[in-house]
């Protein structure tokens, strides 16, 4: 029933099933193989204080993502219901990494010295769910201001020209603008192992394929074009660094640092209303084109090169939901939205298999037979002579899109692609990538109703992969060389991707430095921490522009356990209305209402639905202590 209470409404559960739902059982095992798994992880591949056990030097910019990568999702699994200890655990390994790769020479009190916003963006993960997970932790604090300043009007480092409201190079950190790309892209070799990616640039005489980088002087100037255009003013991957500061703004609502946020996104907003896509480059002066003959794209991580909507379509997201979490101003999608429909005004039906697609091996696993149908594909890259690269649409961007925004017109857009996809969305296929996503068709078919079974397939298919990756561990050893950084990354045994989903009705994080909003964030009250209580299993089965609908487990015999269920992970959302469906229903539904979360109590053996109407975007955003909260 439905009971006010003088701190918030509380429902407690009156249906006591006999047998509990198959997917709670399998939920409760994923949690439970995941802290064992993680445990062993622990012993076997890093060192008493934290670190990773790599007996290597770092001769190149790159490498620091790949080290924090290996633990990128356990402050999330935290979040979610995982073991009290990891908590402790996680911020041991930070602490332990950033230590040695301080001692490799990649940072600059405790910051990266200057790479590309792609791969921070990816290092920076384990950081932001640190600070989401702790908020009253006050050197992750201090951290987080201290990192964000570094790209602030007026910092020493001098990342950021507030004038021309750039970011000064494609490569910065703590040691400021870092000019050129690595040293290694001095000459762009024809045997690289790049050939899948094409060339960078398509404007050099005599440089018209590939193979005409076999001539070692080609290579030369190819390198030497890298390093002078590629390697100087600003780029739209630079959007991740919105989150940085995002992430800082949430824990004191400084106004420089919102102002800065959306002066930045703002900026990129212009330069795409002025020439109707989003462009990728903007020179040192600022004007777009300027270091490419006038042409939009070019610019690194950008449209033509490696990776184009991948990696475009990232970070204009990723821009917009931090600009929208700052101010709330809903119209700032618009610089999501761009990168999606150009590419889909210009989309093609052709059998997927036959395109000479830069990301075959991700599409392979996530398609696996149906890479043989015929589908609607996007361009991802352009160059001077159009559009290239076609693929399957990008779901995580068309999710996240309509999962943060709520509008009509984003799941318009989901029902087009589907209309046009020719593959089944309700096949779950058993493949955990880097991005640790790629399951966004067969749940959105869940949340439509047509996927009834998908949290039992999808839970299996979760604890198999774990199961795998605990085998992999007496099977691979240690890495053999310094260029294995991958290997931690390939054995990490927590997967987030399934709880996201089943538990808060949220899709996997965006991968290069998205920060994690979701529409539902659980609170123990008893334990005075977030995530589920031990026991607990929640399934959200509804998510549109009016709210969500939640279904509550308590797997225990013998003890009650309460849950709170909290509008938003920053306390963004409001709950204005709850109702409570079939058998649960012992009272009115509470309408007209206003308030942050709901307490959930469970009995033993039993369980309730409860359907939430949500406000979004309805509070200011922060980073939630449990001390509120609870």
């Amino acid at each position: 029933m439905i009971r006010p209470s003088s701190e918030r409404i509380r429902l407690t559960a009156t249906d006591g099933a006999a047998e509990p739902p198959p997917w709670a059982v399998l939920q409760r095992r994923l949690f439970d193989l995941m802290d064992r798994g993680r445990r062993e992880f622990t012993v076997r591949y890093t060192s008493g204080d934290g670190r990773l056990r790599f007996p290597y030097t770092l001769s190149s910019r790159d490498g620091v993502d790949d080290f924090y990568e290996s633990f990128f999702n356990w402050p999330t699994l935290y979040l979610l219901g995982g073991a009290d200890d990891l908590l402790d655990s996680a911020k041991h390994h930070w602490s332990g990494v950033t230590a040695q790769l301080t001692e490799l020479g990649m940072l600059v009190d405790e910051f990266e010295r200057g790479y590309d916003w792609f791969h921070q963006g990816e290092s920076l993960l384990l950081f932001f769910g640190l600070c989401a997970a702790d908020p009253d932790d006050q050197s992750f604090a201090e951290r987080a201001d201290r990192f964000a300043r570094l790209y602030l009007p007026g910092s020493p480092s001098g990342n950021y020209d507030p004038g021309r409201r750039i970011i000064r190079a494609p490569h910065t950190g703590a040691g400021g603008p870092r000019p050129g790309l690595d040293e290694g892209w001095s000459s762009y070799r024809h045997d690289s192992g790049m050939r899948h990616w094409g060339l960078p640039l398509y404007d050099l005489p005599g440089i018209t394929e590939w193979d005409d980088l076999a001539d070692p002087a080609n290579a030369r100037r190819m390198g030497a074009a890298l390093q002078s255009r590629l390697g100087h003013g600003d780029t739209v991957v630079n959007l991740g660094v919105t989150s940085l500061v995002t992430n800082a703004w949430l824990f004191t609502g400084a106004a420089d640092l919102g102002r800065w946020v959306l002066d930045y996104t703002d900026a990129w907003r212009e330069r795409m209303q002025a020439t109707g896509i989003l462009p990728d480059n903007a020179g040192p002066s600022g004007l777009v084109g300027e270091l490419h003959d006038g042409a939009w794209y070019g610019g690194h991580y950008g449209w033509t090169w490696p990776h184009g909507l991948h990696t475009v379509g990232a970070a204009a997201l990723i821009g917009a939901l931090n600009a929208v979490l700052v101010d709330g101003d809903r119209s700032r999608f618009d610089l999501a939205r761009n990168p999606l429909d150009v590419t889909w005004a210009s989309a093609k039906q052709g059998v997927i298999a036959d395109e000479p697609m830069s990301l075959r091996d991700i599409w392979a696993v996530h398609l696996g037979e149906d890479l043989a149908a015929k589908s609607v594909l996007v361009p991802n890259r352009h160059r001077p002579d159009g559009w290239f690269d076609y693929q399957p649409p990008p779901m995580p961007f068309a999710t996240w899109l309509w999962h943060a925004s709520g509008e009509r017109q984003d799941a318009q857009r989901i029902r087009d692609i589907h209309a046009a996809s020719g593959y089944d969305w309700r096949t779950v296929r058993p493949f955990r990538d880097k991005m640790e996503s790629g399951h966004e068709e067969p749940w959105l078919e869940y949340l439509a109703g047509r996927n009834p079974d998908y949290p039992e397939r999808m839970l299996s298919v979760a604890l198999a992969e774990v199961d795998r990756r605990i085998l992999l561990m007496d099977q691979w050893g240690e890495p053999s060389g310094p260029e294995e950084l991958h290997f931690w990354q390939q054995l990490n045994p927590v997967l987030t991707e399934a709880l996201l989903q089943l538990t808060t009705g949220t899709p996997q994080v965006l991968y290069n430095g998205g920060l994690l909003t979701s529409r539902l964030r659980h609170y123990d009250p008893d334990r005075r921490r977030p995530g589920l209580p031990p026991d607990v299993a929640a399934l959200v089965t509804r998510v549109d522009d009016q709210g969500v609908a939640v279904r509550l487990v308590n797997l225990s015999a013998s003890t009650t356990r309460r849950v709170v269920v909290a509008a938003g992970a920053f306390g963004e959302h409001r709950i204005t209305a709850i109702q409570l469906p079939g058998s649960d229903r012992t009272g009115i539904d509470q309408i007209g209402i206003d308030v942050p979360a709901v307490e959930v109590v469970l009995p033993p053996g039993h369980q309730i639905a409860v359907s939430l109407t949500l406000r979004l975007r309805a509070a200011q955003p922060r980073h939630q202590s449990t001390r509120t909260v609870c």
